[in-house]
């Protein structure tokens, strides 16, 4: 999971007068929500024209079958509504949704795209939060921790284990945990429940069998972006801790604790929370290979197989949920942010 750089990080949001209470608070999110619908249209748009751009379409693969000749496959693609022209096909998934709730249908698995997508939804989006509870809960203290002891041997270590994090794939680290865990002693490895447990109805072992499998891809999938925010709020802490704010602080006697926790880290802190609405959409696009070798009943491999397919209603519904969640996390990000800084106001 990639983050910005942290030149991008520094640049505070535009800052006008406003009342963050009340009835203020509730305009600007359905203005914010308003505004999500053009952007929504026009990155569908885009979206779509891409996957016509790619050659062939899903009766592609018919053509080297030498049982189906080519009019069967034209017999196929009228079927599938594949003939009609690029915006008539654009046009009438837009219609269905707006509509009828209707997302399209899969042509691979022969079922409705939405009944395909909350399937798996509702996994993806639990390994995903345990991801980012994982990386926040792990950096931030070990970024105070790097800042707090610049250049100690303990900083350089963490330093140390941060480039490695950074650098090492998801899917090679999924593959050494997997070797750690069966090396010691583990049986069963890939997926989130043992082969009893899958199918089963909800239990206290169920969850403990859950538990004991969530731990490697979430460090598999979060270790990257642990290590990139363990940088960034060091970075962070460092440059606040040498405002003059802090020396004033400190000046009037303050104890080093309430300084740090008080003053330093509650600033530093801002720049990170405008980065988590775009953790969430990475989570799920940018960790396929990874969630492919472990076996993860998630939306990274689903989304993987529909490209190789060509299966375009359930590629451009994979897109489209991963750009509204971008949208959604931004807004989120925008309110904790205000709610963090009282200085911060947003148009």
């Amino acid at each position: 999971m990639g983050f910005p750089d942290e030149g991008a990080l520094q640049r505070a949001p535009s800052i006008v007068r406003v009342d963050w209470k009340g009835d203020e608070m509730f305009r600007y999110i359905v203005r914010r929500l308003l505004i999500m619908i053009p952007m929504l249209v026009l990155i569908s748009i885009l979206c779509f024209t891409v996957i016509k751009l790619q050659p062939g379409d899903f009766t592609t693969q018919f053509l080297t079958d030498p049982r189906i000749t080519p009019e069967m496959v034209n017999q196929i693609r009228e079927r599938l509504g594949l003939d009609q022209p690029a915006h008539i096909q654009y046009l009438t998934w837009v219609k269905g949704i707006i509509t009828r709730g209707d997302f399209g249908y899969s042509f691979a698995y022969k079922r409705p795209v939405q009944e395909l997508i909350w399937e798996r939804m509702a996994w993806t989006v639990a390994v995903a939060g345990a991801t980012i509870i994982f990386t926040w809960v792990v950096a931030i203290p070990i970024g105070i921790f790097s800042a707090t002891h610049k250049y100690s041997v303990m900083d350089y270590l963490l330093t140390f284990i941060g480039f490695i994090g950074v650098s090492i794939p998801s899917f090679f680290l999924a593959l050494v945990l997997m070797y750690v865990h069966l090396s010691l002693g583990g049986t069963a490895v890939g997926g989130l429940f043992s082969q009893q447990y899958i199918g089963a109805p909800w239990s206290w072992a169920k969850f403990v069998d859950l538990l004991k499998h969530l731990w490697i891809p979430v460090i598999a999938i979060g270790l990257s972006g642990t290590a990139g925010l363990i940088r960034l709020m060091r970075g962070n802490l460092l440059d606040v801790l040498g405002a003059q704010y802090v020396t004033t602080a400190r000046a009037k006697g303050l104890h080093s604790r309430v300084v740090i926790y008080k003053h330093a880290v509650r600033n530093a802190i801002n720049p990170l929370i405008s980065i988590f609405g775009m953790q969430l959409p990475e989570l799920i696009s940018g960790t396929i290979i990874a969630s492919i070798v472990l076996n993860l009943p998630t939306m990274g491999p689903f989304f993987y197989d529909a490209l190789i397919n060509s299966d375009q209603y359930l590629v451009m519904t994979f897109l489209m949920l991963s750009a509204f969640m971008m949208l959604i996390g931004n807004l989120i990000a925008d309110i904790l942010l205000a709610w963090s800084d009282p200085r911060i106001r947003y148009e």
